[in-house]
């Protein structure tokens, strides 16, 4: 076992759930803490520096191929990723919002032989919200197709979160974006972290992020600036983010947006289990 006081990533933070959750915006609001670092969707390391890949998948968002993180960062067989990031970035708390279940399961099973805390957070959204953000942004895949994926990701991660032998909860996205004040708060706490509430202000902060919500982080290239980002936006959501303010806020545009026949197939197909999800 590696004692704990000579690991660098003395604390790595999973997160699961549906993608379009929210995890990006959980994941920068980590991050932001003094002691953490988010590096997005870690399971994209696996695509650095290779010219195989799609260029803006195997780099930092926001920062681009000269990012002093990921720009020249090889990933090694040991010791373990979140040590060799931990190491480079000077954070002992790592976030991941990789949300994979076969990455996370091989994660923390190579975790389990250090002595680093394992935290898994289960974020959760209204099944209709994401629905509507993925028929945004796949508008030629079929309803049928999205609403069967979310169901099915929703049930292989409880039956994931049920069975994680380590310190983990649940987080409802709306509680996050509506109350973002005390859900830092409570996060500190569950990390086992003093409290820093200027966490909520997350576009102040540096990141390097791999992966992740283009909206998100376009509020964070926009507020520093950033010249050469990766983030790239269609018309329709750039209108909303530009708009946006750099203050946490709930996303409720699938109320607008989800076109009624959607809603009635969503609620017919998934009524069901969305009803523990639910948030009107």
């Amino acid at each position: 076992m590696v004692p704990v006081a000579g690991r660098s990533a003395q604390k790595i933070c999973f997160i699961a759930g549906a993608g379009h959750s929210g995890s990006t915006l959980l994941g920068l609001v980590l991050g932001s803490h003094s002691q953490g670092f988010y590096g997005g969707e870690m399971a994209k390391s696996r695509f650095l520096q290779n010219p195989q890949k799609v260029l803006r998948k195997r780099v930092c968002k926001l920062c681009g191929p000269d990012c002093p993180v990921w720009g020249d960062f090889q990933v090694q067989g040991q010791p373990d990723l979140y040590e060799q990031v931990a190491r480079r970035v000077h954070k002992p708390l790592i976030i991941d919002s990789s949300k994979n279940l076969d990455w996370l399961g091989q994660q923390m099973a190579t975790l389990d032989s250090t002595d680093a805390e394992i935290f898994l957070i289960f974020l959760q959204r209204d099944g209709r919200a994401v629905v509507n953000s993925r028929l945004r942004k796949y508008p030629d895949r079929p309803l049928e197709t999205l609403v069967h994926n979310w169901m099915t990701q929703i049930e292989t991660t409880q039956a994931f979160f049920a069975a994680a032998p380590v310190k983990k909860r649940v987080l409802r996205y709306e509680v996050l974006a509506s109350e973002p004040e005390a859900t830092v708060a409570e996060l500190c706490q569950f990390l086992d972290l003093p409290p820093e509430l200027a966490m909520v202000n997350y576009t102040q902060a540096e990141h390097h992020v791999l992966g992740g919500n283009n909206g998100t982080q376009f509020l964070v290239a926009k507020h520093q600036d950033y010249d050469h980002s990766f983030v790239q936006l269609s018309q329709r959501n750039k209108t909303y983010y530009q708009n946006h303010g750099s203050q946490i806020r709930l996303d409720r545009r699938w109320q607008q947006e989800l076109p009624p026949a959607a809603l009635d197939y969503f609620t017919e197909t998934a009524g069901s289990l969305n009803q523990a999800f639910a948030w009107d």
